[in-house]
């Protein structure tokens, strides 16, 4: 199962508490549309149907189906830039 890192975790904490979204709001991964095997991260107010939902302290990340057999092995990190724009990162879980 996809795990987060306290560097992830603090982000999606920043990026989902923000002013005007819902209290339930999430990052959501999913498969991008283009077929070339990428993936698309989101903010979602809750997660699609089907979705694998994985809670962390106080943040939330729904998994679509597609994405999720990909992601089991993997670690959710994330960098924030001196200019405080995000980057998430996924790699090979310690």
């Amino acid at each position: 199962m996809l795990t987060l890192t306290e560097q992830a975790v603090a982000a999606i904490r920043n990026l989902t508490s923000r002013p005007g979204l819902p209290a339930e709001t999430g990052l959501r991964i999913a498969s991008e549309d283009s077929g070339a095997g990428g993936l698309a991260l989101s903010l979602s107010d809750g997660p699609q149907a089907g979705d694998r939902v994985i809670e962390e302290t106080d943040v939330q990340v729904f998994v679509q189906p597609d994405a999720a057999a990909a992601l089991d092995d993997k670690e959710l990190d994330a960098q924030v830039s001196d200019s405080g724009e995000v980057s998430f990162l996924l790699q090979p879980q310690a």
